[in-house]
């Protein structure tokens, strides 16, 4: 059963107490970063999108919607990559860190809605 939760925060952003596990979700590693710096429990490339959606999406941001369906897609096709991140919320708050800068449309915000969701249906499974 699931304990903890997810949140989303711009890996820029300074490490805090608060962040529990912290989980960098991008395949890219961020510019100008040092991992030393960044107190990550896991760098999981493979839950990011698959490198041809991410460049379809960054061709036009006015696709949000349709990017949105199919990262889902892609996640539902794939659910073995989300097995790490539901054992760390076993054990508490779990961030997921994305680099650019939209705080809004970047498929870290996705992601953890889709855990949430999913994780729902697998506690009542």
């Amino acid at each position: 059963m699931a304990s903890g939760t997810f949140q989303v925060k711009r890996i820029y952003d300074p490490p805090s107490a608060s962040d529990g596990a912290r989980v960098l979700v991008d395949r890219l590693w961020p510019r100008g970063l040092r991992k030393e710096d960044l107190e990550l429990t896991l760098w999981h490339k493979d839950v990011a999108p698959s490198p041809a959606l991410r460049k379809w999406f960054h061709q036009n941001r006015d696709r949000w919607e349709e990017f949105e369906a199919r990262y889902r897609a892609e996640l539902d096709a794939n659910p073995e990559v989300l097995t790490q991140l539901y054992e760390l919320q076993k054990r508490g708050r779990v961030t997921l860190l994305y680099g650019t800068r939209d705080k809004e449309h970047n498929h870290a915000q996705v992601l953890a809605d889709y855990l949430r969701t999913h994780g729902r249906k697998r506690e009542r499974a």
